[in-house]
């Protein structure tokens, strides 16, 4: 199995778990996830964005503070803006925090049930799936010095033809090239490729 039919394949099992939403952020970075997922109901969304809640969040306070998995109800963490009441009040009633990784390179999610708490079972799966996660996206290390040319030259404005040229390479070789430094970024698109091998600093 590829990695990105894996990672949709651990995001459709954490789905069931959640019928009213959740919140992956994969590999915190300077503040930012290098991969997010969500599935939270629109208004709640636009609601936790417009009131610049991630930064008040107690669930992500909590993230950066310990690993581990924490229900919402017993969260050790003060909540001053009633951030998740307000949660409950939009149908998020119960939640489960999970936090994994180190520091520099931290998961932190929130699972919802709209009727019921998360049992210990489904905690453990929960966990151990986002674990998974986490391990699969790791960013990698380094790329190969043909993925790192390939990807220069994109960069540098070259169309496929004349990039190929560049190298002394046909333009089959080159496609292949880029399609390699994709899956090695498990990036969708070569823009999203090159995006990450700046993000990681590999080019």
């Amino acid at each position: 199995m590829s990695s990105r039919a894996e990672i949709n394949a651990a995001l459709q099992k954490l789905k069931k778990f959640s019928p009213t939403g959740y919140f992956i952020g994969l590999h915190i970075r300077f503040a930012a996830p290098l991969m997010q997922f969500q599935t939270y109901p629109e208004e709640w969304s636009q609601r936790y964005s417009e009131r610049a809640y991630a930064l008040r969040d107690p669930t992500i306070a909590w993230g950066f503070s310990t690993t581990g998995t924490c229900r919402w109800s017993v969260l050790p963490v003060p909540d001053p803006f009633s951030i998740l009441q307000d949660a409950a009040d939009h149908g998020l009633a119960y939640g489960l925090a999970v936090s994994h990784g180190p520091m520099q390179s931290r998961t932190i999610a929130c699972f919802t049930h709209n009727k019921r708490e998360f049992t210990d079972d489904e905690i453990e799966t929960i966990s151990a799936t986002l674990w998974r996660l986490h391990e699969i996206t790791e960013p990698p290390e380094s790329l190969t010095k043909a993925q790192q040319e390939a990807l220069r030259c994109i960069a540098e404005g070259d169309r496929h033809a004349a990039a190929a040229a560049k190298l002394g390479i046909t333009e089959s070789a080159f496609k292949a090239r880029l399609i390699s430094a994709r899956e090695r970024l498990m990036a969708r698109t070569t823009a999203e490729a090159l995006q990450r091998a700046k993000e990681y600093r590999l080019l």
